[in-house]
């Protein structure tokens, strides 16, 4: 199994706690700690911008990727938002082991 975090943040923490409600409950992410608000500096249409924003991080496996970036599109107020996964390298047994035991069951390991 390879376990993930996926990051992506959004212009309220109402946005925010939508998104993480619907993929706990579809089983898709174990946990999603959200953190904010942060100051978010960017560049959009030609210019920098700022706004104060809220960070979720998801915990999850990366065979569930491609449906947990369907669900935070179909969720998320940005025309364009940050969906971004990297690979846990290294974390306790017992966590991995609790974090996989929260996760749907539904399709096989996928590399």
């Amino acid at each position: 199994m390879m376990f993930i975090q996926i990051a992506t943040a959004t212009n309220s923490r109402e946005a925010a706690e939508k998104i993480a409600s619907a993929l706990l409950a579809d089983r898709l992410a174990a946990c999603v700690q959200i953190v904010g608000p942060i100051a978010g500096h960017y560049w959009w249409q030609g210019k920098v911008e700022s706004a104060a924003e809220w960070l979720c991080l998801i915990k999850s496996e990366r065979r569930f990727y491609e449906r947990i970036e369907a669900a935070i599109k179909s969720l998320h107020p940005y025309e364009v938002p940050e969906i971004t996964a990297i690979e846990v390298v290294a974390a306790s047994a017992d966590y991995l082991s609790w974090l996989s035991g929260e996760l749907v069951r539904d399709e096989p390991d996928q590399m």
